[in-house]
């Protein structure tokens, strides 16, 4: 029986927020506690954040859905189909998708972490 699927819905402010709550240290990505102060070399972009996740699907990065897929041993025949595939994939196995905005279109967002993860971080 596949694990249950999980959705988060975030507006592209909240997406942001989120964004700059975030520090890695040590390899492991972290949420800030207000009122600490962190070193620069701690802070988080896109690319420390997308070496965390399982899969993304990103306008604002190259999110490589064709390596993904084929690190899956899948095929498709265009990249919507492959990241809709890589989706299931993936959360068939318990991971959690996180959906930008309204996660269509040009602008369309998407990405998709370890329920572990998604937990510590606060997005569950």
């Amino acid at each position: 029986m596949p694990a249950p699927v999980s959705t988060v819905h975030l507006s592209d402010d909240a997406w942001t927020a989120f964004q700059d709550s975030l520090y890695e240290r040590d390899n492991r990505l972290e949420r800030r506690v207000d009122g600490q102060t962190y070193p620069l070399d701690e802070r988080v972009d896109l690319w420390v954040l997308s070496a965390h996740a399982e899969a993304f699907f990103s306008q604002d990065i190259d999110p490589e859905v064709w390596d993904t897929l084929a690190d899956l041993e899948l095929e498709a025949a265009n990249e919507e189909d492959a990241w809709a595939m890589i989706r299931e994939f993936y959360l068939e196995r318990g991971n959690v998708l996180v959906v930008i905005g309204d996660g269509v279109g040009e602008d369309r967002e998407e990405w998709i972490f370890s329920e572990a993860l998604a937990s510590r971080l606060g997005l569950l």
